[in-house]
Protein backbone atom coordinates (compact mmCIF):
# COMPACT_ATOMS: atom_id res chain seq x y z
CA UNK A 1 0.00 0.00 0.00
CA UNK A 2 1.26 3.47 -1.05
CA UNK A 3 2.90 5.60 2.10
CA UNK A 4 0.59 8.88 2.58
CA UNK A 5 2.32 11.95 2.57
CA UNK A 6 1.81 15.06 4.65
CA UNK A 7 3.13 18.58 4.23
CA UNK A 8 4.82 19.43 7.25
CA UNK A 9 6.59 23.30 6.26
CA UNK A 10 6.34 25.95 4.30
CA UNK A 11 8.65 28.93 3.52
CA UNK A 12 7.84 32.34 1.74
CA UNK A 13 10.10 34.87 -0.41
CA UNK A 14 7.45 36.44 -2.33
CA UNK A 15 5.95 40.00 -3.92
CA UNK A 16 2.77 39.77 -1.21
CA UNK A 17 5.09 38.62 1.44
CA UNK A 18 8.22 36.99 3.13
CA UNK A 19 6.66 34.94 5.52
CA UNK A 20 3.57 32.55 6.13
CA UNK A 21 1.61 34.87 8.08
CA UNK A 22 2.37 38.21 5.67
CA UNK A 23 1.33 35.65 2.65
CA UNK A 24 -2.08 34.51 4.19
CA UNK A 25 -2.70 38.25 5.02
CA UNK A 26 -2.08 39.31 1.58
CA UNK A 27 -4.48 36.09 0.49
CA UNK A 28 -7.47 37.21 2.57
CA UNK A 29 -7.14 40.70 1.71
CA UNK A 30 -6.84 40.35 -2.08
CA UNK A 31 -3.39 42.74 -1.20
CA UNK A 32 -1.01 42.36 -4.69
CA UNK A 33 2.28 42.68 -4.72
CA UNK A 34 2.83 44.21 -8.15
CA UNK A 35 4.99 47.14 -8.70
CA UNK A 36 5.41 50.05 -11.52
CA UNK A 37 8.82 49.54 -12.61
CA UNK A 38 11.56 50.60 -15.55
CA UNK A 39 13.11 48.53 -17.41
CA UNK A 40 17.31 48.85 -18.16
CA UNK A 41 16.37 52.97 -16.67
CA UNK A 42 14.25 52.84 -20.47
CA UNK A 43 10.87 54.39 -20.58
CA UNK A 44 10.42 53.57 -24.12
CA UNK A 45 10.28 49.82 -23.01
CA UNK A 46 6.08 48.58 -22.83
CA UNK A 47 6.43 46.64 -20.24
CA UNK A 48 5.82 48.91 -16.81
CA UNK A 49 4.57 46.26 -13.94
CA UNK A 50 6.54 43.38 -11.89
CA UNK A 51 5.99 41.14 -8.79
CA UNK A 52 9.15 42.41 -6.65
CA UNK A 53 10.31 41.35 -3.48
CA UNK A 54 10.41 43.67 -0.92
CA UNK A 55 13.22 43.72 1.64
CA UNK A 56 15.67 42.41 -0.21
CA UNK A 57 18.47 43.74 -2.39
CA UNK A 58 19.94 41.47 -5.34
CA UNK A 59 20.00 42.75 -8.67
CA UNK A 60 23.79 43.22 -8.72
CA UNK A 61 25.93 40.08 -9.60
CA UNK A 62 28.50 40.66 -6.82
CA UNK A 63 27.27 38.82 -3.93
CA UNK A 64 28.85 41.80 -1.61
CA UNK A 65 26.04 43.79 -2.99
CA UNK A 66 23.28 41.78 -1.94
CA UNK A 67 21.19 42.95 0.86
CA UNK A 68 18.65 40.58 3.10
CA UNK A 69 16.98 40.73 6.85
CA UNK A 70 19.36 40.35 9.29
CA UNK A 71 17.58 37.22 11.11
CA UNK A 72 18.96 35.32 8.13
CA UNK A 73 22.68 34.04 8.62
CA UNK A 74 24.16 33.47 5.56
CA UNK A 75 28.17 31.58 5.34
CA UNK A 76 30.26 33.56 2.68
CA UNK A 77 30.87 30.48 1.34
CA UNK A 78 27.43 29.83 0.53
CA UNK A 79 26.66 32.78 -0.98
CA UNK A 80 29.86 32.76 -2.97
CA UNK A 81 28.46 30.53 -5.75
CA UNK A 82 25.10 31.43 -4.89
CA UNK A 83 22.19 33.25 -7.55
CA UNK A 84 20.49 36.00 -6.42
CA UNK A 85 17.27 33.75 -6.84
CA UNK A 86 19.47 31.33 -4.66
CA UNK A 87 19.33 33.41 -2.15
CA UNK A 88 15.58 33.72 -2.21
CA UNK A 89 15.29 29.99 -1.92
CA UNK A 90 18.12 29.45 1.09
CA UNK A 91 16.01 32.11 3.19
CA UNK A 92 12.45 30.23 2.12
CA UNK A 93 14.34 27.07 2.91
CA UNK A 94 15.36 27.93 6.54
CA UNK A 95 11.62 29.21 6.67
CA UNK A 96 10.54 25.72 6.01
CA UNK A 97 12.42 24.00 8.63
CA UNK A 98 11.97 26.44 11.24
CA UNK A 99 8.34 25.73 10.32
CA UNK A 100 8.43 21.85 10.01
CA UNK A 101 10.38 21.76 13.39
CA UNK A 102 13.33 20.55 11.73
CA UNK A 103 16.86 21.45 12.27
CA UNK A 104 19.74 21.62 9.87
CA UNK A 105 21.15 18.51 11.71
CA UNK A 106 17.95 16.35 10.96
CA UNK A 107 18.05 16.75 6.89
CA UNK A 108 21.73 15.54 6.28
CA UNK A 109 20.98 12.27 6.05
CA UNK A 110 19.62 9.38 3.37
CA UNK A 111 16.05 9.86 4.40
CA UNK A 112 16.18 13.61 3.04
CA UNK A 113 15.98 14.54 -0.40
CA UNK A 114 15.92 18.08 -2.29
CA UNK A 115 14.42 19.07 -5.27
CA UNK A 116 14.83 22.29 -7.05
CA UNK A 117 13.20 23.93 -9.60
CA UNK A 118 14.69 27.08 -11.59
CA UNK A 119 15.55 28.92 -15.00
CA UNK A 120 19.06 29.74 -13.75
CA UNK A 121 20.02 33.52 -13.43
CA UNK A 122 20.64 35.25 -16.53
CA UNK A 123 21.78 37.89 -14.47
CA UNK A 124 24.51 35.92 -13.82
CA UNK A 125 25.34 34.32 -17.27
CA UNK A 126 25.16 37.79 -19.14
CA UNK A 127 27.69 38.80 -16.53
CA UNK A 128 30.06 35.65 -16.53
CA UNK A 129 30.27 35.12 -20.21
CA UNK A 130 30.63 39.01 -20.74
CA UNK A 131 33.54 38.89 -18.66
CA UNK A 132 34.60 36.13 -20.42
CA UNK A 133 34.41 37.28 -24.11
CA UNK A 134 36.30 40.68 -22.86
CA UNK A 135 39.42 38.51 -21.22
CA UNK A 136 38.85 36.61 -24.77
CA UNK A 137 38.49 33.65 -23.51
CA UNK A 138 41.93 33.89 -21.25
CA UNK A 139 39.91 33.77 -17.90
CA UNK A 140 36.14 33.02 -16.35
CA UNK A 141 35.56 33.05 -12.55
CA UNK A 142 35.83 29.18 -11.43
CA UNK A 143 31.84 29.31 -10.14
CA UNK A 144 30.47 31.13 -13.00
CA UNK A 145 28.45 27.67 -14.24
CA UNK A 146 27.38 26.67 -10.40
CA UNK A 147 25.88 30.38 -9.97
CA UNK A 148 23.95 30.60 -13.10
CA UNK A 149 22.96 27.98 -15.04
CA UNK A 150 19.29 25.89 -14.38
CA UNK A 151 20.57 23.57 -11.73
CA UNK A 152 21.78 26.49 -9.33
CA UNK A 153 19.44 25.68 -6.88
CA UNK A 154 20.15 22.22 -6.55
CA UNK A 155 24.24 22.33 -6.77
CA UNK A 156 24.37 25.01 -4.01
CA UNK A 157 21.48 24.18 -1.73
CA UNK A 158 22.09 20.36 -1.38
CA UNK A 159 26.22 21.23 -0.45
CA UNK A 160 24.94 23.68 1.72
CA UNK A 161 22.42 21.20 3.65
CA UNK A 162 24.69 18.43 3.58
CA UNK A 163 21.43 16.71 1.74
CA UNK A 164 22.29 13.36 0.76
CA UNK A 165 19.28 11.76 -0.44
CA UNK A 166 17.75 12.17 -4.11
CA UNK A 167 19.01 15.77 -5.46
CA UNK A 168 17.71 17.13 -8.64
CA UNK A 169 16.61 20.25 -10.53
CA UNK A 170 13.57 20.36 -12.84
CA UNK A 171 13.27 22.49 -16.28
CA UNK A 172 9.91 22.50 -17.43
CA UNK A 173 9.23 25.26 -17.97
CA UNK A 174 6.05 26.99 -15.90
CA UNK A 175 5.15 23.59 -14.47
CA UNK A 176 9.13 22.58 -13.23
CA UNK A 177 8.17 23.05 -9.27
CA UNK A 178 4.78 21.06 -9.78
CA UNK A 179 6.91 18.59 -11.35
CA UNK A 180 9.65 18.50 -8.79
CA UNK A 181 6.26 18.24 -6.29
CA UNK A 182 4.78 14.90 -7.79
CA UNK A 183 7.92 13.26 -8.00
CA UNK A 184 8.97 14.23 -4.74
CA UNK A 185 5.39 12.60 -4.16
CA UNK A 186 5.95 9.59 -5.25
CA UNK A 187 9.31 8.71 -3.73
CA UNK A 188 7.93 9.29 -0.59
CA UNK A 189 4.93 6.81 -1.39
CA UNK A 190 7.44 4.33 -2.66
CA UNK A 191 9.55 4.49 0.26
CA UNK A 192 12.80 5.97 -1.21
CA UNK A 193 12.64 8.98 0.93
CA UNK A 194 11.10 10.21 4.19
CA UNK A 195 11.38 13.58 3.52
CA UNK A 196 11.99 15.37 0.27
CA UNK A 197 12.37 19.43 0.60
CA UNK A 198 11.10 21.13 -2.54
CA UNK A 199 11.52 24.84 -3.59
CA UNK A 200 11.46 26.90 -6.41
CA UNK A 201 13.02 30.31 -7.55
CA UNK A 202 13.26 32.52 -10.03
CA UNK A 203 14.63 36.16 -10.57
CA UNK A 204 13.15 38.98 -12.42
CA UNK A 205 15.32 40.59 -14.34
CA UNK A 206 15.36 42.34 -17.76
CA UNK A 207 17.27 39.56 -19.02
CA UNK A 208 14.72 36.89 -17.59
CA UNK A 209 11.13 38.81 -17.75
CA UNK A 210 11.62 41.15 -21.36
CA UNK A 211 12.17 38.01 -23.68
CA UNK A 212 8.68 37.05 -23.20
CA UNK A 213 7.75 40.81 -24.52
CA UNK A 214 9.26 39.18 -27.92
CA UNK A 215 6.57 36.70 -27.77
CA UNK A 216 3.67 38.94 -26.83
CA UNK A 217 3.14 37.00 -23.81
CA UNK A 218 4.00 40.16 -21.01
CA UNK A 219 0.72 42.79 -20.06
CA UNK A 220 2.08 46.39 -21.19
CA UNK A 221 -0.90 47.57 -18.71
CA UNK A 222 0.82 50.36 -16.74
CA UNK A 223 -0.93 50.07 -13.84
CA UNK A 224 0.12 47.21 -11.17
CA UNK A 225 -3.96 47.10 -9.65
CA UNK A 226 -5.23 45.73 -13.12
CA UNK A 227 -2.10 44.56 -15.05
CA UNK A 228 -2.22 40.49 -13.98
CA UNK A 229 -6.21 40.18 -14.07
CA UNK A 230 -6.32 35.67 -14.76
CA UNK A 231 -10.47 35.20 -16.59
CA UNK A 232 -10.95 38.54 -17.53
CA UNK A 233 -11.83 39.59 -20.85
CA UNK A 234 -9.93 42.42 -21.07
CA UNK A 235 -6.51 40.56 -19.61
CA UNK A 236 -3.58 41.55 -21.67
CA UNK A 237 -0.60 38.82 -20.86
CA UNK A 238 1.11 37.83 -17.65
CA UNK A 239 3.02 40.02 -14.96
CA UNK A 240 6.93 38.69 -14.13
CA UNK A 241 7.65 37.94 -10.75
CA UNK A 242 10.18 36.85 -8.61
CA UNK A 243 11.00 35.11 -5.03
CA UNK A 244 11.48 31.56 -3.76
CA UNK A 245 8.69 28.86 -1.91
CA UNK A 246 10.06 26.19 -0.46
CA UNK A 247 7.62 22.83 1.16
CA UNK A 248 8.23 19.93 3.01
CA UNK A 249 6.68 16.36 2.92
CA UNK A 250 6.80 14.05 4.64
CA UNK A 251 5.99 10.22 5.21
CA UNK A 252 2.33 10.40 7.60
CA UNK A 253 4.19 8.22 9.51
CA UNK A 254 7.28 10.09 10.23
CA UNK A 255 5.83 13.29 10.91
CA UNK A 256 3.27 12.15 13.11
CA UNK A 257 6.38 10.13 15.55
CA UNK A 258 7.95 13.49 15.66
CA UNK A 259 4.46 15.28 16.52
CA UNK A 260 4.91 17.68 13.60
CA UNK A 261 2.34 19.99 12.66
CA UNK A 262 0.46 19.15 9.26
CA UNK A 263 -0.74 21.52 7.07
CA UNK A 264 -2.70 19.09 4.16
CA UNK A 265 -1.73 15.40 2.73
CA UNK A 266 -0.59 15.78 -0.25
CA UNK A 267 -2.83 13.05 -1.83
CA UNK A 268 -2.02 12.32 -5.44
CA UNK A 269 -1.17 14.66 -8.51
CA UNK A 270 -1.00 13.31 -12.65
CA UNK A 271 0.92 14.49 -15.74
CA UNK A 272 -0.14 15.03 -19.51
CA UNK A 273 1.15 16.62 -22.08
CA UNK A 274 -0.21 18.28 -25.21
CA UNK A 275 1.41 17.29 -28.14
CA UNK A 276 0.23 20.18 -29.64
CA UNK A 277 3.14 23.60 -29.66
CA UNK A 278 6.22 24.50 -28.54
CA UNK A 279 4.56 27.18 -26.74
CA UNK A 280 0.90 27.44 -26.89
CA UNK A 281 -1.30 25.47 -24.82
CA UNK A 282 -4.09 23.12 -26.73
CA UNK A 283 -6.92 25.12 -27.38
CA UNK A 284 -8.70 22.62 -25.96
CA UNK A 285 -6.42 22.08 -23.14
CA UNK A 286 -6.42 18.79 -23.77
CA UNK A 287 -3.66 17.92 -22.24
CA UNK A 288 -4.66 19.26 -18.94
CA UNK A 289 -7.62 17.42 -19.16
CA UNK A 290 -6.12 14.66 -19.09
CA UNK A 291 -3.52 15.36 -15.99
CA UNK A 292 -6.83 16.37 -13.93
CA UNK A 293 -8.17 13.36 -14.78
CA UNK A 294 -4.85 11.21 -13.90
CA UNK A 295 -4.77 13.05 -10.71
CA UNK A 296 -8.73 12.25 -9.94
CA UNK A 297 -7.69 8.78 -10.31
CA UNK A 298 -4.48 8.93 -8.50
CA UNK A 299 -6.45 9.73 -5.74
CA UNK A 300 -9.94 8.22 -5.81
CA UNK A 301 -12.26 11.46 -6.19
CA UNK A 302 -14.35 12.47 -8.70
CA UNK A 303 -15.19 15.65 -9.93
CA UNK A 304 -18.03 16.53 -7.79
CA UNK A 305 -15.11 16.10 -4.53
CA UNK A 306 -13.44 18.58 -5.32
CA UNK A 307 -13.93 21.86 -3.56
CA UNK A 308 -11.94 24.67 -4.68
CA UNK A 309 -9.20 25.15 -7.58
CA UNK A 310 -6.13 27.28 -7.78
CA UNK A 311 -5.89 27.94 -11.19
CA UNK A 312 -2.83 28.44 -13.81
CA UNK A 313 -4.16 30.65 -15.18
CA UNK A 314 -1.22 33.77 -16.13
CA UNK A 315 -3.47 36.35 -17.33
CA UNK A 316 -2.54 35.24 -21.05
CA UNK A 317 -5.53 35.45 -23.58
CA UNK A 318 -4.74 31.87 -25.04
CA UNK A 319 -3.38 29.95 -21.55
CA UNK A 320 -6.37 31.45 -19.86
CA UNK A 321 -9.33 30.72 -22.69
CA UNK A 322 -7.40 27.08 -22.86
CA UNK A 323 -7.39 26.36 -18.82
CA UNK A 324 -11.17 27.95 -18.87
CA UNK A 325 -11.89 25.43 -21.53
CA UNK A 326 -10.38 22.51 -19.75
CA UNK A 327 -12.13 22.88 -16.54
CA UNK A 328 -15.59 22.93 -18.65
CA UNK A 329 -14.15 19.38 -19.62
CA UNK A 330 -13.10 17.87 -16.68
CA UNK A 331 -16.04 19.38 -14.03
CA UNK A 332 -18.96 21.57 -15.22
CA UNK A 333 -19.42 18.96 -17.45
CA UNK A 334 -19.47 16.05 -14.90
CA UNK A 335 -22.04 18.69 -12.56
CA UNK A 336 -19.38 19.62 -10.67
CA UNK A 337 -18.85 23.14 -9.63
CA UNK A 338 -15.93 23.99 -7.36
CA UNK A 339 -14.66 27.41 -6.74
CA UNK A 340 -11.93 28.42 -8.93
CA UNK A 341 -9.54 30.99 -8.79
CA UNK A 342 -5.82 32.13 -10.22
CA UNK A 343 -3.73 33.95 -7.08
CA UNK A 344 -1.63 35.38 -9.94
CA UNK A 345 -3.99 38.37 -9.68
CA UNK A 346 -2.04 39.05 -6.60
CA UNK A 347 1.23 37.51 -7.20
CA UNK A 348 1.93 37.83 -11.05
CA UNK A 349 3.49 34.61 -12.84
CA UNK A 350 7.02 33.66 -11.54
CA UNK A 351 7.07 31.06 -13.82
CA UNK A 352 9.16 28.17 -12.62
CA UNK A 353 7.66 28.89 -9.10
CA UNK A 354 4.59 28.77 -9.61
CA UNK A 355 3.40 25.53 -8.86
CA UNK A 356 5.23 24.89 -5.98
CA UNK A 357 3.61 28.47 -4.59
CA UNK A 358 0.27 28.04 -5.47
CA UNK A 359 0.34 24.68 -3.67
CA UNK A 360 1.55 26.25 -0.65
CA UNK A 361 -1.57 28.49 -0.98
CA UNK A 362 -3.74 25.88 -1.24
CA UNK A 363 -1.83 24.27 2.43
CA UNK A 364 -2.48 27.69 3.21
CA UNK A 365 -5.87 27.68 2.96
CA UNK A 366 -6.72 24.59 3.54
CA UNK A 367 -5.06 24.93 7.32
CA UNK A 368 -6.63 28.47 7.75
CA UNK A 369 -10.27 27.74 6.14
CA UNK A 370 -10.39 30.14 2.79
CA UNK A 371 -10.88 30.52 -0.63
CA UNK A 372 -8.71 33.33 -2.01
CA UNK A 373 -10.79 35.41 -4.87
CA UNK A 374 -9.66 36.44 -8.11
CA UNK A 375 -8.52 39.66 -7.54
CA UNK A 376 -8.70 42.02 -10.56
CA UNK A 377 -11.51 40.34 -12.30
CA UNK A 378 -14.19 42.14 -13.87
CA UNK A 379 -15.68 41.11 -16.85
CA UNK A 380 -14.86 37.34 -17.35
CA UNK A 381 -13.86 35.65 -20.52
CA UNK A 382 -16.93 34.09 -22.21
CA UNK A 383 -14.76 31.02 -22.16
CA UNK A 384 -15.71 31.05 -18.30
CA UNK A 385 -19.05 30.59 -18.60
CA UNK A 386 -20.38 28.15 -15.76
CA UNK A 387 -17.40 28.39 -14.13
CA UNK A 388 -17.55 29.63 -10.13
CA UNK A 389 -15.17 32.26 -9.60
CA UNK A 390 -15.46 34.34 -5.99
CA UNK A 391 -14.13 38.05 -6.83
CA UNK A 392 -13.07 38.20 -3.08
CA UNK A 393 -11.70 35.65 -0.83
CA UNK A 394 -14.83 33.19 1.11
CA UNK A 395 -14.36 32.35 4.45
CA UNK A 396 -14.76 28.93 4.05
CA UNK A 397 -13.32 25.51 3.96
CA UNK A 398 -12.03 24.22 0.76
CA UNK A 399 -12.09 20.62 1.12
CA UNK A 400 -10.18 18.78 -1.33
CA UNK A 401 -8.57 21.03 -3.63
CA UNK A 402 -6.48 20.81 -7.07
CA UNK A 403 -4.03 22.94 -8.28
CA UNK A 404 -2.99 23.49 -11.95
CA UNK A 405 0.43 23.85 -14.03
CA UNK A 406 0.80 24.56 -17.45
CA UNK A 407 4.42 24.95 -19.29
CA UNK A 408 5.97 25.13 -22.61
CA UNK A 409 6.06 22.16 -24.56
CA UNK A 410 2.61 21.58 -23.22
CA UNK A 411 3.69 20.43 -20.08
CA UNK A 412 0.73 19.80 -17.72
CA UNK A 413 0.14 18.93 -14.08
CA UNK A 414 -2.64 18.96 -11.68
CA UNK A 415 -2.04 18.34 -7.61
CA UNK A 416 -4.45 17.15 -5.20
CA UNK A 417 -4.18 18.25 -1.93
CA UNK A 418 -6.92 17.65 1.00
CA UNK A 419 -7.67 18.09 5.17
CA UNK A 420 -5.59 15.65 7.14
CA UNK A 421 -6.92 13.23 9.12
CA UNK A 422 -7.60 15.52 12.30
CA UNK A 423 -7.51 12.55 14.49
CA UNK A 424 -4.35 11.75 13.54
CA UNK A 425 -2.26 14.68 13.00
CA UNK A 426 -2.09 18.15 15.29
Amino acid sequence: MPRQAVITGLGFITCIGNDRAAVTRSLREGRHGLETVEFLGNPAIPVKVLGTVKDFTAESPHWRDWRWPARYELPRETLRGLSPHGLYALCAIEQALADAGLAPADIRNGATGLYCASAGSTLLAHYHVSRLLEARGERCHPLSVVSSIAGTLNFNLAAHYGIRGAVGGFVAACASSSHALGCALDDIRLGRQQRMIIVGAEEATAGSILPFHGMGALSTNPDPATASRPFDAARDGFVGAAGAVAMIIEEAGCAQQRGAPVYAEFAGWGQAGDGHSIAISHPEGTGLVDAIRRALADTALTPADIGYINAHATSTPAGDRAEAVALQTTFTAAGARPRVSSTKGLTGHPLSMAGVMEAAFCALAIKDRFIPGNAHLQTPDEACAGLDLPRATLDEAPGNVLSTSSGFGGSNVALVLRPPNRSSFS
